[in-house]
């Protein structure tokens, strides 16, 4: 039941209903807290979102979920706040991935054994690296699920901290700053082609860089949740069911969420939050909403955007000096059932050529939706397509049309290998790109995924959730433990928790 002893001035403003958002929106909502949601799509969810075109339903950018399963982080969130869990089927293979010029998949299978067995054919001599990631991840998960927080601020965060250490923790310490790149070759596999670029595929798409800057403890929980008993999950429907029962949870326990309103500043007074700007896109009125807390759904660079001024000069420089993230440039498919090969995956991952860089049209990651999964008309299917992007090349004095169309025919030619795409199999056909991110997302330029999961970034080197301003709080892919719904959730999570123990 909804916490009742909640003083009356606990009004939190949340910044955008992308997953994050709307997980901690609902959760201070069910603890009685007055909750104002803004976003300025005109659905919620973020890139978890999706939208329809001539039948199809496409998802926006996410494809997969994890953390459904008991004691996942949807499946504890959820039941807090007395949800029924969507539908779903575990994604097996959770990922195909076809190197250049192969024809025979990598399956990472869902079955431990299963997939053990597939990589020792796939990578004779790797099972040292991989025998690492399982003992880190062990140690690493156990330690996760304790609930820390990280990085801490104060000293109710470090003792949460404290609290989740075990002395198996103290096994990690010594990888701490270590990359995957450094472990390959601290056990000999530096040298092997195939191994190195099948782990720069899979890595890019969850800590958007590749092995040689990734941090081994992160790699060693991303690389191993594909496995039972945990797994991803591919939702009945579409996407949008996760939000929509967040928002419908927040809407049930009093909250308001306003679609279409745009947080243009946030206001501080000597160092603590004290409101917003807001404006309706649709009448143009602006007015400024006072609240006791702040939550930003936001990028890291859209929250120093939004503070201004008052933004703080140490934490602004740390954003300034961020490696450019990626944007996305997707294409979304509504095809005839005729043009999915028989037995397709569920999601692949196609690199086209070595000695190239992950992404710009040279891989492809891949969705394909199932026969009655609620993405299509019967006979037909959705392929979304992505594949990662510099952004900075789609502003500015660009041929912004001539540039999409060519990539638009990339993507098709390519996928083409595969698929049979031909103007007897694609129905429809609608392209993404930054540009088209950060009008209907907000995100600055828009950028996807985060801000990479490097040694300086991951973990306890990362954005706090607890800001330098007091009572300014970031949820979202730039903070622990990064990006996919389940990361944004726990980071939802952890802020709800910060905010519960200062009332």
């Amino acid at each position: 039941m909804p916490n009742s002893n909640v003083a009356q001035a606990s009004k939190v403003v949340v910044i955008g209903a992308g997953i994050g958002g709307l997980t901690a929106g609902a959760l201070l909502a069910r603890q009685g807290y007055e909750v104002l949601m803004l976003e300025q799509a005109i659905v919620p969810g973020g890139c978890a979102s999706t939208f329809k075109r001539q039948g199809f339903t496409f998802d926006v950018g996410a494809t997969q979920v994890a953390g459904l399963e008991p004691g996942g982080i949807h499946h504890r969130i959820f039941s807090e706040l007395d949800l029924e869990l969507p539908d779903a089927s575990f994604c097996d293979p959770a990922c195909a991935v076809f190197l250049p010029n192969e024809t025979t998949p990598i399956n990472v299978w869902r079955d431990p054994e299963k997939w053990k067995l597939e990589r020792q054919q796939q990578f004779p001599g790797s099972e040292p690296f991989w025998n690492l990631l399982a003992s880190l991840f062990r140690y690493s998960w156990a330690f996760q699920g304790r609930d820390p927080v990280l990085p801490p601020r104060n000293l109710w965060d470090l003792s949460q901290l404290v609290q989740a250490v075990r002395p198996d923790t103290l096994l990690t310490a010594p990888f701490t700053f270590t990359t995957v790149g450094a472990a390959l070759k601290l056990l000999g596999l530096g040298g092997d082609r195939r191994l190195k670029t099948f782990l720069d595929l899979q890595l890019k798409l969850y800590s958007q860089v590749g092995a040689d800057e990734t941090a081994l403890l992160y790699a060693a929980t991303a690389l191993s949740l594909s496995q039972a008993p945990w797994g991803l999950y591919h939702l009945k429907g579409s996407m949008q069911v996760l939000s929509d029962r967040l928002a419908a949870a927040l809407h049930r326990d009093g909250g308001k969420l306003l679609t279409r309103h745009t947080v243009e500043q946030i206001h501080t007074k000597a160092g603590q939050v004290t409101g917003v700007t807001i404006r309706n896109q649709a009448t143009k009125q602006t007015w400024i909403e006072p609240a006791d807390h702040i939550v930003a759904n936001v990028t890291v660079q859209n929250l120093v955007n939004l503070l201004g001024e008052a933004a703080p000069r140490g934490y602004q420089q740390r954003v300034e000096k961020l490696p450019q993230a990626s944007g996305a440039f997707v294409i979304y498919l509504g095809v005839t059932q005729a043009a999915i090969p028989a037995d397709c995956p569920p999601h692949l991952q196609f690199l086209y050529e070595y000695d190239q860089p992950i992404g710009e049209n040279y891989s492809l990651f891949v969705s394909v939706s199932r026969p009655g999964d609620g993405r299509a008309p019967e006979g037909k299917a959705t392929i979304v397509a992505s594949s990662f992007t510099d952004p900075n090349q789609w502003w500015g004095d660009v041929d912004y049309k001539a540039l999409k169309q060519r990539y638009t025919e990339q993507a098709i030619a390519r996928l083409g290998t595969y698929f049979n795409l031909n103007e007897a199999t694609i129905v429809y056909s609608e392209a993404a790109t930054p540009r088209t991110f950060a009008r209907f997302s907000g995100r600055d330029r828009g950028i996807v995924g985060g801000i990479g999961q490097r040694l300086s970034t991951f973990g306890p080197f990362g954005f706090a959730n607890r800001t330098p301003v007091q009572n300014l709080w970031l949820v979202g892919d730039s903070t622990h433990p990064g990006e996919g719904t389940a990361g944004v959730s726990y980071s939802a999570l952890t802020v709800v928790r910060q905010i519960e123990a200062e009332r």
